[in-house]
């Protein structure tokens, strides 16, 4: 089945989970037939769950398609933006799944980008404690991240991510196709978690990361899908970015709290306790997760060069692919204060330590506990990064 497009087994130690990732373009036509392929049985019920805007584009291809399949099709949609991932969203969605009825036979399935997928896989997690879902994300940083990995849940006002459960979906597939209907923001974003990825693992996948961003232009994204060997580049380069998280995922499906080796599934927060932080303090209005991970990865990379523990050549690589991704948000008007204090309801937050992931180079993670670093360093590198952008 779909043998014309990129393939990738899962299968979770220690565990009966075990699904596919599947990336190509004009997919979404073929959702129905999929669906039933990873749920193991045409038809049944299925609550689609998107918001309007990717509705509004994909919604009523997506329908069609799950309808020919024989699915009798729900449509669940929340309001767009990570402000609404939280407890009033969540409570509605299982409102209307047991308004409904739904059963443990029945299934969920997520369109669009990392807000819906997460809130979508909380509530299946969820709901009679756990009904099956399908992630079908359509944003560049869900395709390469959040849809793979099981990790589903909502912020509360003291921090993000801080309720949610381990749920693996059933499947995952990412039509490239949607990525050509993506704001600028969007796609930056999606390419600063990639710049993770590659940072955290090194070697082959880093360059070519490097070598990928140095021929897409983000500014001008749309002109990737005028020619098939770039839209076939753009599959392969997502499905890669998804094995790379998967390969960690495996090894520490539940993000073990006792584990700081550099297999550890802490490491792919890279970037991410300053990003958590500036997405407070800015009340989840202003940055998108990407780009404010992109502001992660420089500060991650600041501090570590200000324990040595990295060298100015490799924190200057680093930056320049950054930099390949495109502008980020302003940060000069933040108040440092106010980031700094924010980092206390940090979800890595061990013991009452905080578990900050740095680097030894490129490929070389480390996980530090706040312990083990002058306050002055931290405050002295956050400080630095803002005047820089003044």
């Amino acid at each position: 089945m779909f043998d014309e497009v990129g393939k990738l087994e899962l299968k979770l130690p220690g565990t009966d989970s075990e699904y596919g990732i599947i990336a190509g373009s004009d997919l979404l036509a073929r959702l129905g037939e999929w669906a039933g392929h990873c749920l193991g049985r045409p038809g049944g019920r299925v609550m689609v769950v998107s918001n309007p805007r990717v509705f509004g584009l994909y919604g009523e291809g997506a329908e069609e398609s799950l309808r020919r399949a024989g699915f009798d099709v729900h449509v669940w949609l929340m309001r767009d933006g990570e402000r609404y991932k939280d407890l009033r969203s969540y409570s509605r969605l299982l409102s209307r799944l047991g308004e409904l009825t739904f059963t443990r036979t029945d299934a969920v399935v997520a369109l669009g980008g990392g807000v819906v997928g997460d809130i979508a896989g909380f509530a299946a997690a969820s709901f009679l404690r756990g009904i099956r879902f399908l992630q079908v994300p359509t944003t560049l940083l869900a395709m390469i991240d959040s849809s793979v990995g099981g990790k589903t849940g909502i912020n509360l006002e003291s921090g993000k991510n801080l309720v949610g459960a381990f749920h693996q979906p059933a499947g995952v597939l990412m039509d490239v196709s949607t990525l050509r209907t993506l704001p600028r923001r969007e796609v930056v974003a999606g390419y600063c978690e990639a710049v993770k990825h590659a940072v955290l693992s090194g070697g082959s996948l880093f360059e070519e990361t490097r070598s990928h961003l140095s021929v897409v232009d983000t500014s001008r994204f749309k002109r990737v899908f005028e020619s098939p060997d770039l839209i076939a580049d753009i599959a392969e380069f997502v499905l890669k970015q998804a094995a790379f998280k998967a390969s960690v995922v495996i090894g520490d499906q539940t993000e073990d709290v006792s584990r700081t080796d550099f297999r550890s599934r802490k490491v792919l927060n890279l970037g991410h306790t300053l990003a958590h932080s500036l997405e407070k303090v800015t009340a989840y209005r202003y940055f998108r997760h990407g780009e404010a991970v992109g502001w992660g990865l420089r500060f991650a990379g600041e501090l570590s060069k200000s324990l040595e523990l990295i060298h100015s050549d490799e924190l200057n690589l680093l930056n320049h692919v950054v930099q390949l991704v495109g502008e980020l948000p302003d940060i000069s008007k933040l108040d440092a204060e106010s980031i700094v204090r924010s980092f206390a309801s940090d979800k890595k937050n061990v013991t009452g330590k905080l578990q900050w992931v740095l680097l030894q180079g490129i490929g070389s993670p480390v996980i530090v506990a706040s312990d083990q670093i002058p306050e002055l360093s931290i405050r002295a590198c956050l400080d630095q990064l803002i005047k820089r952008t003044s």
